[in-house]
């Protein structure tokens, strides 16, 4: 099968089309003819050297497809009801999603309404799932709460805002963004959008909230975020964090995290047990996806490219010129 492989760790100019062959579907997996994949910021990490599949999954970068089921392996008891051959999905994975083909376990898996295309289906699980799984449930936001969403124009950052829209529409949404995003930001559903670029996010919120602060903040930026997200959240506030793009270190004043009684969530879905993904994937098939059957919800993509042109496509993601989604269409 076709698949984009890396010559060696290192920049867009290591990834190369090749002929591999293709996967077996295994005890509770699937086998996926995959229609579209996308890009998101752990391949680009992985592609770097820096972020290795967990032990099992494929080492071919991708962690989100779109396509339909071509083999079954044997049953998976706890996947509800299981995928058959022919089925559209859209799924989940370890990786492998620049391919062909691809394996999936089939609890990660969840069908593809037909009004939903196989390139919006491959932006759904990573991003979408990720802001769910973080704002929703992790961070507990609740109507009535401000949510502070770093990332402007990212695909989780888009995948946030529709989804706090639909599930959380009372709470009230504040989003930092690049300066030539701001306006398509607040188009999306953002009640106020900072230029992190031009202005301070911190004191903005300390104006913004009468000095109340925000109750949920979503952050992939790190070290270099921390100490202004502290001072930017309410008493009480839950700090989740997804990425550390900026880096991994920095310094806070303890004495404040407890007077506020403040929590910061470390998150991350790629290397959680099978069987918790799966009842992850459940929850947010159940809650999520009506929304995106009948079109409340409908993935931003920025890009799309075919399969073969995968390093321009990591090109983009690292200007961060994209808003939404890249895809690759792999057929």
């Amino acid at each position: 099968m076709k698949a984009i492989t890396l010559a060696e760790f290192g920049g867009p100019e290591q990834m190369r089309v090749d002929n591999v062959d293709a996967p077996v579907a295994g005890p509770g997996q699937v086998l996926i003819k995959v229609e579209a994949t996308s890009v998101n910021r752990p391949d680009v990490i992985q592609r770097q050297g820096n972020y290795p599949p967990p032990p099992g999954d494929s080492d071919i970068l991708g962690l989100e497809v779109a396509g339909t089921v071509a083999e079954v392996g044997e049953p998976f008891e706890s996947a509800g009801v299981a995928p058959g051959v022919g089925d559209r999905v859209a799924a989940l994975v370890g990786g492998g999603g620049y391919a062909e083909y691809v394996v999936a376990h089939a609890g990660h898996c969840f069908p593809l309404p037909e009004s939903v295309s196989f390139h919006q289906g491959a932006c759904l699980c990573e991003t979408y799932i990720t802001a769910y799984l973080n704002v929703i449930e992790l961070g507990n936001l609740a109507d009535g709460e401000r949510v502070l969403l770093h990332g402007g124009g990212g695909g989780v950052n888009t995948s946030a805002i529709q989804i706090v829209s639909a599930l959380r529409p009372q709470a009230e949404m504040l989003v930092t963004a690049s300066s030539g995003k701001v306006e398509r930001v607040a188009e999306l559903g953002a009640h106020k959008v900072i230029d992190y670029k031009t202005q301070d996010f911190a004191e903005e919120i300390k104006v913004h909230t009468d000095k109340r602060g925000v109750n949920v903040i979503l952050d992939h930026i790190g070290g270099p975020y921390l100490e202004k997200n502290l001072k930017s959240l309410a008493v009480g506030g839950r700090l989740v964090v997804i990425g550390i793009m900026g880096g991994p270190k920095s310094d806070i004043n303890l004495a404040l995290l407890m007077v506020k009684r403040q929590q910061i969530l470390g998150s991350v879905l790629r290397s959680r047990p099978v069987a918790e993904k799966s009842a992850i994937i459940d929850r947010f098939t159940t809650q999520v996806m009506p929304y995106v059957a009948n079109g409340s919800i409908t993935p931003i993509i920025s890009e799309v490219l075919p399969l073969e042109q995968a390093a321009d496509a990591h090109r983009l993601m690292e200007s961060s010129q994209h808003f939404g989604k890249i895809v690759l269409s792999v057929s």
